[in-house]
């Protein structure tokens, strides 16, 4: 089964210069953990989730005017929509991610998550595996 036949196609996307708050309004409107931060040609430079905008911008000190730019995570991880969704899954797990950008032909054209695969009953132990290893903390907890 390929990412496509399972990923969310109907997808929300942002630039850098979105505020904090918008991100966490469309978020909740939504009822979405992550938005990916698209440039002018629509491919994802970056991802915020739900996650960063407490870690990375409540604690920090930042405020809800400040721009995505300054939580978002920088290093995206995306798929292909021809790739395997064993490949997928297996890229979640070795990066301890729950969402990756689909794009095809330099641009954002859907969001597949571990939710997404966890449904197809085929891949539910290569779901599993892969949850198990992005809820495996990376480092010691104190």
């Amino acid at each position: 089964m390929k990412v496509r036949d399972v990923m969310t196609s109907n997808i929300t996307a942002a630039d850098s210069n979105t505020s904090i708050s918008e991100i966490a309004k469309k978020m909740r409107d939504l009822n979405i953990g992550a938005i990916p931060i698209c440039d002018e040609q629509n491919y994802p430079i970056g991802i915020v989730t739900d996650r960063d905008i407490v870690i990375r911008g409540v604690v920090e000190g930042l405020t809800s005017n400040d721009n995505v730019a300054q939580i978002m995570s920088k290093q995206v991880i995306y798929v292909t929509p021809d790739m395997h969704v064993h490949e997928a899954t297996r890229l979640m797990g070795e990066n301890q991610i729950r969402r990756l950008p689909v794009v095809e032909n330099g641009k954002i054209i859907g969001m597949v998550s571990i939710g997404d695969l966890a449904v197809q009953n085929i891949y539910e132990d290569d779901a599993g595996h892969a949850l198990s290893e992005i809820s495996t903390p990376s480092r010691p907890m104190m």
